[in-house]
C-alpha cells in the first residue's frame, strides 16, 4: 500500500531512540526468540526521494493548515481537528494513497497521520486539495516520540500501521516497528474498546505481530489469528500486484480490552 516505512533502504542507519528503554539483556515477554530487543526503536527510517512540483505546491499551500508542529506537550485534538470526533493514529502513511481513501469512507472520524517522508507528505497533502478532506492532519515527525510527547493514556479509538518495513534479513529483525515496548505503549494510550490494526504482506513478519500483540495484556484478538480485512483499507496497486504474483497479505486487529 505504498506504506512500508523505509523500505529498500536496509543499509540505512537507525539511530535508536531512547523512548523506550530496558535494563536488561533479556527480550521482553512477547518477543520472539530470535528477535534481539533493541534499547529503542523509532518509527521509520530516512528514505532518499525527489519531491515533484506537485507534492512541493501542496507542503507550501496546504501545509500551513494540515501539517501539525511536533511540541512536546498533550495534543489537543478537538483544537487540532476544530471538532470533537474519534481519534484515529496512523503510523507510516507512504504515499498517502490508502489514508486519503479511508479518512473519504469514514468522515466521522480524525485521522492523526505521522510520516517524516516529505515527498510522501506533499503527495498525501496533494490529495487532500484534489478530493476535499479536512478530517485528516499529519504530523512529520517520529512517531514513538509523538506517542510518548503528545497523546495521553486512553486517547486514541484506533491506531493504524499498515505495511511497515519488514527487515527481511534476520540481523535486521530488531529494527522492525513492531515490538513488545511500542506496542505496550499504543495500547495504553488506545480508549477501553479501542483498536489496533497492522498489516503485512510478508509472513514471518504476520506471524511476529500476531505474537507480540497476542502477549500484550491489554489487547484482545479480534478474530481467531488473523482477521479478515476490514472493508475500510483499500486494496492499492502496489497490493494488487502482489496478490497477481500470489503473494499473501495478513490482517491483524486487537482491541483494548475494557477497564477493570
Amino acid at each position: 500500500m505504498g506504506a512500508r516505512l523505509g523500505a529498500n533502504l536496509q543499509s540505512c542507519p537507525v539511530i535508536a531512540s531512547p523512548v523506550f528503554s530496558v535494563s536488561s539483556p533479556q527480550p521482553p515477554a512477547g518477543a520472539p526468540a530470535d528477535v534481539a530487543h533493541p534499547k529503542g526503536i523509532k518509527s521509520y527510517v530516512r528514505r532518499a526521494g525527489r519531491t515533484t512540483s506537485g507534492q512541493s505546491r501542496a507542503l507550501e499551500e496546504l501545509g500551513p493548515r494540515y501539517v501539525l508542529d511536533y511540541q512536546p506537550r498533550l495534543l489537543d485534538a478537538a483544537a487540532a481537528f476544530g471538532r470533537q470526533a474519534p481519534l484515529i493514529l496512523e503510523i507510516g502513511f507512504g504515499m498517502g494513497e490508502a489514508t486519503a481513501h479511508i479518512a473519504q469512507v469514514r468522515p466521522q472520524d480524525n485521522f492523526l497521520c505521522c510520516e517524516v517522508h516529505e515527498p510522501g507528505v506533499g503527495a498525501l497533502l496533494k490529495r487532500i486539495g484534489e478530493h476535499g478532506i479536512d478530517n485528516i492532519r499529519i504530523l512529520q515527525h517520529d512517531a514513538v516520540e509523538v506517542l510518548e510527547h503528545m497523546l495521553a493514556p486512553d486517547m486514541l479509538d484506533g491506531v493504524h500501521i499498515f505495511f511497515p518495513d519488514p527487515w527481511h534479513k534476520k540481523r535486521h529483525h530488531k529494527r522492525r516497528l513492531i515490538q513488545p515496548p511500542l506496542i505496550a505503549r499504543l495500547a495504553s494510550r488506545l480508549k477501553p474498546g479501542g483498536y489496533l490494526h497492522c498489516a503485512t504482506d510478508w509472513q514471518p513478519y504476520a506471524e511476529q505481530m500476531l505474537q507480540v500483540l497476542s502477549a500484550e495484556r491489554l489487547l484482545a484478538n479480534t478474530a481467531e489469528g488473523y482477521a479478515h480485512k476490514p472493508d475500510y483499507r483499500p486494496l492499492t496497486k502496489f497490493e494488487n500486484r502482489g496478490l497477481r504474483l500470489g503473494h499473501g497479505v495478513w490482517d491483524v486487529v486487537f482491541r483494548r480490552r475494557p477497564s477493570p
